[in-house]
């Protein structure tokens, strides 16, 4: 039960930071944002607020934000229909009816024989009971209300296509951001909570039972050598000692400032085939804002570029696609970082966060870097690519994308079950 809960709230921190990007952005340059969703297919849940419907889906698949403009609007009001119209105190229309008039009150009803809601933002017919054509002035922010649901109208100026190259751009270059900042203030506060490594000749924590806590070592012992080999560094101690498995070693350490000797045996262990000394004895640490922002800064560079040499490997051919982990990969993983606590489930969900913002800004149809290409292409010709044309490259790229995601989940069984 607690690895389903991690299992979620991961997935649910993942997809929400990044189409929280998409959506601050969008925003910002004034684009309408119809809906925020996290997952896929039926709606669970949903509440709208400040212009925006924000929805839980049922499939946890992914997310996204859907903008104005990028889909056929839902409601369309054609000439010749009897519509129902109410004003606001300025003469403005604030509500477009189109059936179930009974639900509004203080209607006006018009024959119409045509409207703009994108660019003039009229509507031009005979209101019921004269005979003359009027032209009615529709507010920007009007709902259209068809079946008893209400649907912003969208101004041409407020659709993701009429901004700029840069500002679409932005937006959806934001997703992906996000990500990596999501991974960012993980690993700082994981530098704040555990602290961070340094790379002094100091006992850190001691392993219970281990080979230094039974010797005598302590956590704060400063060794000032072994084998009267002088050493300064973590790393001098850390190799001295893998290098003498099952051989005594002579640690000389400071202490409450005395110096005492204390003889310490490592313990014999096998890592990728070759025996290491293992004395018990975990690094020393610091806990300090600036080291944990350094560490974030350091965990997070490291991360992306491991993932971006692995994504490399498997363009290339030296990382075969059986080898990739769908959602039953991940949820086995996060499994196993629950039970080893939750310094080990916060890394996994920065290296998570940091290979989805990776894996999006991939240059392929469906996904965030696939409309960064289209936009540089636009941005090249000087004009837009046919919308239509690259809606289908888009969908076809999305239709492969569940493809993947059908194998990679298949294999993942067959790896884990059978």
């Amino acid at each position: 039960m607690n690895t389903v809960i991690a299992f979620i709230v991961i997935f649910g921190a993942l997809v929400f930071f990044h189409e929280l990007g998409h959506l601050y952005f969008a925003k910002r340059a004034g684009i309408l944002c119809r809906e925020f969703a996290i997952g896929f297919g039926p709606k669970v849940f949903s509440f709208y607020r400040n212009e925006t419907t924000y929805t839980i889906r049922l499939l946890p698949l992914g997310g996204y934000v859907r903008y104005a403009g990028e889909d056929p609007e839902m409601v369309q009001v054609k000439p010749g229909s009897h519509t129902g119209l109410q004003f606001n105190p300025n003469g403005e229309v604030t509500k477009i009816v189109v059936d179930q008039f009974d639900r509004f009150q203080d209607l006006r009803f018009v024959e119409v024989d045509s409207i703009d809601l994108e660019h003039k933002l009229e509507i031009i017919g005979t209101e019921e009971g004269t005979e003359e054509v009027s032209k009615f002035n529709v507010h920007e922010k009007a709902f259209v209300y068809s079946e008893g649901q209400g649907h912003q109208i969208a101004p041409y100026n407020r659709q993701f296509n009429s901004k700029s190259v840069g500002k679409r751009a932005i937006a959806i270059f934001a997703g992906p951001m996000m990500n990596f900042v999501l991974a960012l203030v993980i690993f700082i506060l994981l530098g704040l909570l555990q602290g961070t490594p340094v790379n002094d000749a100091k006992i850190g924590k001691l392993l219970p039972k281990g080979a230094a806590q039974t010797a005598g070592l302590k956590e704060g012992d400063i060794v000032l050598s072994i084998d009267n080999k002088d050493v300064s560094k973590w790393a001098e101690v850390v190799k001295i000692v893998r290098e003498s498995p099952s051989k005594e070693l002579l640690f000389k350490v400071k202490r409450d400032n005395k110096v005492i000797s204390i003889p310490i045996t490592p313990k014999s262990e096998e890592i990728d085939n070759k025996v290491n000394g293992l004395i018990g004895v975990y690094a020393p640490v610091e806990k300090n804002v600036f080291s944990s922002i350094k560490y974030g800064i350091t965990e997070t560079v490291g991360w992306t570029k491991e993932i971006v040499l692995a994504v490399g490997h498997l363009v290339t051919g030296q990382f075969s696609i059986n080898n990739l982990s769908g959602p039953v990969g991940i949820y086995q993983v996060t499994d196993q970082a629950a039970q080893s606590g939750i310094f080990y489930l916060m890394k996994w969900a920065a290296f998570l966060s940091i290979n989805l913002g990776i894996m999006n800004l991939l240059p392929l149809p469906a996904l965030d870097g696939g409309r960064l290409t289209f936009f540089a292409i636009e941005a090249l010709r000087g004009r837009p690519i046919d919308r239509q044309k690259e809606g289908v490259v888009h969908f076809i790229g999305f239709a492969l994308l569940m493809l993947l995601m059908i194998i990679v989940t298949w294999n993942d069984i067959k790896r884990l079950f059978l």
